[in-house]
């Protein structure tokens, strides 16, 4: 009897990040095309170019393009954690919001964002920097979104480890 294996193919997508300024902003490093996703509601495949200027970002994608705040963007594992310097630019923009309840927390779709790349988490080193990341940025949700995003923590982790 002969097995055929599967071949597993390896998707590698050039990034669309571009950084147009030779000064890189202190939150250039959670900048993301998942966040840039979500922030939009759109693919990935529809993102044309996501350029890193010195003060804004632009985005161009299908049917967007626009200019974003660095301080719209959540924080990632894998970089630097969050200083109080970027906790004071995320709450200074926070406030700029028209909604008087979305003033002292984050947006909405920072939690999808979150659970998102809790999901794609491999190994338990990187879980615990999950778990110290969501200690540090606990100030941005909500009891209910907070209560969410541990759930989503312990179930990731149980399934694991």
């Amino acid at each position: 009897m002969l097995l055929l294996a599967k071949s597993k193919e390896i998707n590698i997508l050039e990034s669309k990040l571009t950084h147009k300024s030779p000064v890189l902003h202190r939150l250039a490093r959670f900048v993301t095309e998942e966040a840039v996703c979500l922030m939009f509601n759109i693919q990935p495949e529809d993102i044309y170019v996501v350029e890193c200027w010195r003060y804004i970002v632009y985005v161009h994608a299908k049917s967007v393009s626009k200019f974003v705040s660095y301080a719209d963007f959540p924080p990632i594992v894998g970089v630097a954690p969050p200083s109080k310097v970027d906790i004071i630019k995320w709450r200074r923009r926070w406030r700029r919001q028209h909604e008087p309840s979305a003033r002292k927390q984050a947006p909405i779709w920072w939690a999808k964002f979150l659970q998102q790349e809790l999901w794609h988490t491999f190994s338990p080193p990187m879980l615990n920097n999950w778990d110290e990341l969501l200690n540090s940025i606990e100030f941005a949700f909500n009891e209910a979104t907070l209560k969410q995003l541990r759930t989503s923590y312990e179930s990731t982790a149980k399934s694991k480890i």
